[in-house]
């Protein structure tokens, strides 16, 4: 066979192998590349941030700065809350600056763009800031995964937590965007389920500064719960401005925060913040296990880490034991990979990554602590009940992401 025809025989063999050597490329291009897409300097920067950044750079760090043998490097950008910035900026990170995976993604209008981007793209996206159940249901894409909450199980775990102490009446203040409709409409199936009523709600745009007008639509609905199922400053805001108007004070209102994360109650204080029912995948006071990792995230921060932050760590560790495991960081292998390990760190244990991308771990529900029960700084939460994984996340018979086999 002549040099041409040994060339063309041998082109032949490649195409021929197609995807099956395509997913055993090892490192496609010699560098594992993770980017941090976050909120950098808006409302939502506390409960992302740096934070997000620091968690994964720490990741990255414990395992060792290498997979397979090829260095891991680490990109970080500001989506400014703008869903055609954050779009545009995936695009380029995936096209130009060969990004493997995109983590965090706070603001689900940004998350439910980039997590398009990443299927258009073949590459993974793991969100941790944002918690549109949509993510896993009709929006979900065989290149995302959902990992440490969503709108469905802050519903199930406040919602029921808030019915068993008899609140059978909701208002929502909602924040009018993605996360803020997906959480009303997720709480509200909840209520509805265990007996309760909505008998009212209003949304407010993410950027207003004045409340007020709001609670006095809230307080005199006389529902039971005045329900806030927003995120952020605005979140802040609105807690602080109904302990000012004394909402809960004789009305028979209690106020359930639908999104907690443990930054909003340092800003807030506990004088104003005890007694609110929350529900999150972590608290930095659970176990041993969660106060070794906490206390040198504090190391870095000077704060404590909150669910997205731990959840950041522990998707970006499972993602480079994946490429480990596949050996090769090609998205299809790495993200069967996921789905077939199992998680077992300080943030889950016996967590799983189901078809619909949904990182299935258990729930926990707690009570803010007056300032008379905390012992010192940052000791804000008491456990009032655990909601086991399978309970906490929608089931798949109920889903409707596309990706989900159903049998009748």
């Amino acid at each position: 066979m002549g040099r041409l025809g040994a060339s063309v025989f041998a082109l032949a063999l490649v195409w021929a192998a197609g995807p099956a050597s395509a997913e055993q490329a090892g490192i496609s291009d010699g560098v594992v590349r993770i980017g941090v897409l976050t909120d950098m300097s808006g409302q939502f920067s506390h409960e992302s941030g740096e934070g997000s950044v620091t968690a994964v750079r720490m990741a990255i760090e414990d395992f060792g700065g290498k997979v397979l043998g090829k260095p891991i490097e680490l990109l970080t950008a500001d989506h400014q809350n703008k869903t055609d910035v954050a779009s545009s900026k995936a695009r380029q990170w995936y096209d130009v600056d060969r990004v493997d995976m995109i983590a965090n993604l706070i603001n689900s209008g940004v998350a439910l763009s980039v997590v398009n981007v990443a299927k258009e793209k073949n590459r993974i996206a793991i969100v941790n800031g944002s918690g549109s159940s949509r993510l896993t249901g009709d929006a979900c894409t065989p290149n995302s995964i959902h990992y440490a909450y969503d709108t469905y199980a802050l519903a199930k775990g406040t919602g029921s937590a808030m019915a068993k102490q008899g609140g059978d009446s909701w208002f929502f203040l909602t924040a009018d965007y993605a996360f803020g409709h997906a959480l009303e409409a997720d709480t509200s199936s909840v209520v509805k389920s265990l007996g309760g009523r909505v008998v009212g709600s209003v949304r407010y745009p993410v950027t207003t500064l004045d409340q007020s007008a709001f609670l006095l639509q809230a307080q005199s609905s006389g529902a039971k719960v005045v329900a806030l199922a927003g995120s952020g400053t605005v979140f802040v805001n609105a807690v602080k401005a109904a302990h000012e108007f004394g909402l809960t004070q004789g009305t028979g209102q209690s106020l359930a925060g639908l999104l907690v994360w443990i930054t909003d109650i340092r800003e807030l204080g506990l004088e104003t913040a005890q007694g609110l029912i929350l529900t999150n995948a972590f608290y930095w006071d659970r176990d041993d296990e969660t106060r070794a990792w906490s206390k040198r995230f504090f190391a870095r921060m000077n704060r404590m880490p909150h669910m997205g932050d731990a959840g950041d760590y522990s998707s970006t560790m499972h993602y480079l034991r994946a490429i480990e495991a596949a050996g090769t960081d090609t998205a299809g292998a790495v993200m069967a990979k996921m789905r077939e390990l199992p998680i077992n760190d300080f943030f889950a244990k016996g967590g799983r990554i189901r078809e619909d991308g949904r990182m299935v771990h258990d729930m926990y529900v707690y009570e803010v602590k007056s300032p008379a029960e905390s012992k010192g700084e940052w000791d804000y939460y008491k456990l009032r009940e655990i909601v086991p994984g399978e309970q906490a996340f929608r089931p798949l018979r109920d889903s409707t992401c596309p990706l989900v086999q159903k049998t009748n």
